[in-house]
């Protein structure tokens, strides 16, 4: 007997919501790249896993449901239960009759036709596992939260493969989700979707002022709306909540300082800033400070899994294709002790290797993010930096803690840690030029004018 000739898909008669049909359509007629950008409650994961089980069953080929850390994953997804059935989603969307195996250890479904679908998280991508997996569909949900270098591993794979991919999320401020989802409205082919709480009716006007109230009673007047206004309204201007560097990276964008004209000049050194990790990513900025006090922030890249000779490598193949000037190597003061099995320094490694390694001066992780704060508002970004760098400033944000409804000291340790970490060590490090002033003799007759400004496209040097 054929059982799976006796199963319908989309399972249990389910049916997209008036406000679902648009992606759904675009999916079920072979599209290719989409971005829904809807509020929450609004079933963003749940069309997903539907039109996951269609594609398993007429491609045999392995699929990814995707949240920013494995963690969340198993919570938001695999373990999550639809209150109004009490039935497991992931139940709903993949009926047992079709399924030759369920591994709950690794989060995995496989067809009886071969296919599998597992839930993952972004972080794998940091600590390497998953790489080089072939794939033929990927959700990336609550995208605005995971690590925009996910997709950068996986689009080849996918693009060989004829696979697509979908993100799904709500903003978290002006970051890459935004990034992407501008690109997929300007894009032939792609689909882009915006949806509020206005547009879709999805929750009664009575619950939806009443989840206003709520959001205020737990973070306050103007911290409880911008929560309303990124949850439900679907706001890119709402301040991530618990985020350190909201106002500063709000101004850097909206003052147009991430900017091609963002370079270096070439006679004078471009230094580096190390968060330097072993099994974690290793994160590193590339600026140079101006006379004017202004910091162009020219590059930044990062790494998992690779030892000190591939960043110096990376790093000296940076300089030599654009004519770059060597400068100090800063890392963190911890960089000082031995490691075990070599019994030399990080510092003494890296100066082998021809690296000029100095160590940041020690201060507490408040002392650093004050200092960042600082001096954000005096630099400006190369658009290198923009997807992993500065997207990961956005996004640094404190840790709140649900049973105390208040915000831990402690930062969320998430894909943005070490980003974040690499550039508060380059707020400490930063040391704003002196201009050496020089008086002009006494001259008859005529004065010697002052010096004009070094310019680059508006940009003071």
């Amino acid at each position: 007997m054929n059982i799976l000739a006796t199963v319908d898909l989309p399972a249990i008669g389910w049916q997209p919501r008036p406000h679902q049909k648009k992606l759904w359509r675009y999916l079920m007629t072979g599209g290719k790249r989409a971005v829904a950008v809807w509020h929450r409650r609004a079933g963003k994961d749940e069309v997903l896993l539907h039109a996951a089980a269609v594609a398993m069953f007429e491609r045999p080929a392995n699929y990814w449901h995707m949240l920013p850390t494995f963690t969340s994953a198993r919570k938001a997804i695999w373990d999550s239960v639809n209150p109004h059935t009490g039935r497991k989603r992931i139940d709903e969307a993949f009926p047992h009759e079709m399924r030759e195996q369920t591994r709950d250890h690794d989060m995995q479904i496989r067809f009886h036709n071969g296919s599998t679908w597992n839930v993952v998280g972004s972080d794998s991508v940091v600590h390497g596992s998953g790489i080089g997996s072939s794939v033929a569909g990927i959700v990336f949900s609550e995208y605005a939260l995971a690590n925009p270098s996910a997709w950068a591993f996986y689009r080849p794979i996918l693009e060989e493969n004829n696979g697509w991919a979908c993100w799904i999320s709500t903003p978290r401020g002006r970051n890459h989700l935004l990034q992407l989802y501008e690109h997929a409205q300007r894009t032939d082919g792609w689909f882009a979707e915006r949806l509020t709480i206005d547009d879709t009716k999805a929750i009664s006007p009575e619950a939806v002022t009443e989840t206003l109230k709520e959001y205020i009673s737990l973070y306050g007047e103007d911290q409880g709306q911008a929560m309303f206004d990124q949850e439900l309204m679907c706001s890119w201007n709402a301040q991530t909540l618990g985020a350190y560097y909201a106002m500063e990276c709000a101004l850097v964008r909206a003052e147009g300082r991430i900017t091609e004209l963002a370079e270096p000049v070439l006679d004078r050194a471009v230094h580096t800033c190390w968060d330097l990790g072993v099994t974690d990513d290793t994160s590193i900025w590339m600026y140079q400070a101006q006379p004017s006090g202004q910091l162009v922030v020219c590059d930044h890249f990062a790494s998992s899994g690779v030892g000190v000779e591939w960043y110096r490598d990376e790093l000296f193949k940076r300089y030599a294709d654009r004519g770059w000037i060597r400068g100090n190597d800063y890392v963190p003061h911890d960089a000082k002790i031995k490691e075990w099995g070599s019994g030399r320094t990080r510092v003494e490694t890296m100066k082998s290797l021809g690296l000029n390694p100095l160590l940041v001066p020690m201060a507490t992780i408040e002392d650093g993010i004050n200092a960042v704060r600082r001096m954000l508002p005096l630099c400006v970004f190369h658009p290198r930096c923009e997807e992993g760098g500065f997207s990961a400033l956005e996004s640094y944000r404190r840790e709140w803690d649900d049973e105390k409804k208040c915000f831990k000291a402690t930062a969320v340790h998430d894909w943005s840690s070490h980003p974040s970490d690499a550039f508060r060590y380059l707020a400490m490090s930063y040391k704003q030029p002196v201009l050496r002033a020089v008086k002009p003799p006494p001259v008859q007759g005529w004065q010697i004018p002052p010096p004009a400004e070094a310019k680059r496209g508006g940009i003071v040097l």
